[in-house]
């Protein structure tokens, strides 16, 4: 997989949960901070208000219309409202709940604030994520992400990300055969694209640091997809700036500015963090686990495992499994 995909599978866990919510007349709710969940709200028709937090007078109140997307990567608390001056009531919302509630089903629930004409339709629900095993890039992400749909007179942006908003609605609207599989499956590429779309509105250029920068910097990229599409080559620094087109002086100064550590530091853990996902999730021998990160000794592998998880492969393997 890309760099990014591999992102998004290290910290994702379970299914996403949502539901479409038609708001009528005067409505306003505040939504809590959730731990572990990264939320969403994808407006399907009409506007409306998301209001900052309590305790943030500093923040003001973001205009929505019908296509935007919000994303709060961390689980951050917000309120949305039919205008700015509504009153936000509480609501007990968990987005990570399989209870068959508001804003949390098998797949996507329904359900209707409010009296009247509907005035606007939300899609909102929640990712489950794993911070224990997540890449470095979610922390780099702001608390909110706000992706504007289509505005008249005004130049189109994310195209991929509004034509799947497209569809989501017209699947909600008008379920189908096949809508139970489709919706889960439209969820999961939703967080791709949002993340994309993110990730190409950062600026270029020399003074742009991060992982968002690495991710969109031709040379750190290349050997970002290296290691990440072989990470059982005995890779070098020589090695990799080949990969990246540059020198080895300068593509490790490049590859430390901007991800954060130097190259083969960050080979390592990544080496690490895929032997960790395969001990949680296979019952493969540590042999062959040891050789697809590029060990050739399980004692050699064992050494590099503890010194990262602070405990040897199979005891992590027995603990992630139950065992």
């Amino acid at each position: 997989m890309d760099v990014l995909s591999d992102v998004i599978a290290l910290m994702r866990t379970g299914r996403p949960n949502a539901a479409r919510i038609a708001w009528h007349g005067v409505w306003g709710r505040r939504f809590p901070s959730v731990p572990g969940a990264a939320g969403f709200q994808v407006i399907l028709k009409g506007a409306c208000w998301l209001m900052p937090p309590e305790g943030d007078p500093g923040a003001a109140p973001v205009p929505l219309a019908a296509g935007d997307v919000v994303f709060f990567p961390h689980g951050e608390p917000y309120g949305l409202a039919d205008s700015p001056g509504t009153p936000l009531a509480a609501t007990d919302c968990d987005p990570l709940s399989d209870e068959p509630a508001l804003f949390a089903t098998d797949t996507v629930g329904s359900d209707t604030v409010g009296s009247g004409a509907a005035g606007v339709v939300t899609l909102c629900g929640g990712y489950r994520l794993d911070p224990r095993h997540a890449h470095p890039l979610l922390h780099d992400l702001p608390g909110l992400i706000h992706i504007p749909g289509p505005r008249a007179g005004a130049a189109p942006g994310a195209p991929g990300l509004h034509a799947l908003v497209e569809v989501l609605g017209r699947e909600l609207d008008q379920p189908r055969l096949g809508t139970d599989t489709v919706i889960p499956a439209l969820l999961d590429t939703l967080l791709l694209f949002i993340l994309r779309a993110w990730l190409e509105e950062r600026p270029a250029g020399d003074d742009a640091t991060g992982w968002a920068a690495a991710l969109t910097d031709p040379a750190v990229s290349a050997a970002l997809r290296a290691m990440h599409r072989e990470p059982d080559h005995p890779w070098t620094v020589e090695a990799l700036g080949r990969a990246a087109g540059m020198s080895r002086a300068a593509f490790s100064a490049r590859f430390t500015a901007l991800v954060g550590r130097p190259p083969l530091t960050y080979l390592t853990w990544w080496r690490m963090t895929v032997a960790a996902r395969q001990l949680r999730e296979s019952d493969l021998g540590l042999a062959r686990i040891a050789a697809g990160v590029g060990y050739s000794s399980e004692f050699a592998f064992g050494t590099a495992f503890k010194r990262a998880y602070g405990t040897a492969p199979g005891r992590y393997r027995r603990a992630a499994q139950g065992g």
